[in-house]
């Protein structure tokens, strides 16, 4: 059983997952946030790897990529900083990012290096299904990882069900079409999980886009097992305060 399979064992419910992109705020921030993260109550963490082309990220997550390849971070760096620090944070840690750096750095040593430094699983938007079931979920499953695929509320029954059957870890379930950090009425999201809710899927299902505040975080978890929260986490730590303090409040709001 993987690490992030043995946390949705223990914990069914209102598992709070924290989306950061590392290398943001500086370079060597990504252990600190790391561990700030672990200590207020995350329970699983996203680290996002940057990217100078995110598709799928909103204006916030985009800046806080650009800063982060400006500050020099690279898969490289990343892969060395969770050595140095994996023995430290014990939650389970999924890495998202986009497939263009990872086949630069090249797809079997990057499973296996990140294996190696104690990465959970992957979330990678634009691996296409048919390539994931014809050439890469083998390598991913070689080195022990979990892959997590998207759906949306466009996704078609038929759809959410093979990419469901595809997935370990947990399914990601995009709140509304658009980019992270957008707001969606709550009436349609509230529809959309409880359709996925109904179908009664192999993998627990985790909220993403949107989700920002206590109110946000507790709707989402009405029809779902948890939630993901990235642009208003990213957007604390960009206010320039200390992270263990900025982290800590953020996190207090959500769970309190």
């Amino acid at each position: 059983m993987s690490r992030i399979q043995e946390l949705f064992r223990k914990k069914s419910r209102t598992i709070l997952n924290v989306y950061c992109t590392a290398g943001y705020p500086h370079l060597h921030a990504t252990a600190e946030v790391m561990k700030a993260l672990q200590a207020n109550g995350a329970d699983l963490i996203e680290l996002g790897m940057p990217y100078s082309d995110p598709l799928a990220d909103g204006p916030v997550i985009q800046h806080s990529s650009s800063v982060a390849l400006a500050n020099g971070m690279t898969i490289a760096i990343l892969f060395e900083q969770l050595r140095q620090c994996r023995n430290e944070t014990t939650v389970p840690v999924v890495l998202m990012g986009y497939m263009n750096p990872v086949l630069q750095y090249g797809f079997e040593r990057f499973c296996a290096d990140a294996a190696a430094v104690g990465v959970d699983g992957l979330i990678l938007p634009d691996l296409p299904e048919y390539e994931f079931e014809t050439e890469y979920g083998a390598i991913i499953k070689k080195y022990g990882l979990d892959f997590i695929f998207l759906v949306t509320p466009e996704t078609a029954e038929e759809r959410v069900r093979k990419l469901d059957q595809l997935s370990s870890g947990f399914l990601y379930a995009v709140s509304s079409s658009s980019t992270t950090g957008s707001d969606k009425a709550g009436a349609d999201v509230a529809a959309y999980l409880q359709r996925l809710q109904a179908m009664q899927l192999q993998n627990p299902v985790l909220v993403g886009f949107g989700i920002k505040d206590k109110q946000s975080f507790e709707a989402a978890c009405a029809y779902a097992s948890g939630a993901i929260i990235g642009t208003a986490y990213i957007h604390a730590l960009g206010k320039g305060e200390p992270v263990e303090a900025a982290t800590r409040q953020f996190l207090s709001g959500i769970l309190s």
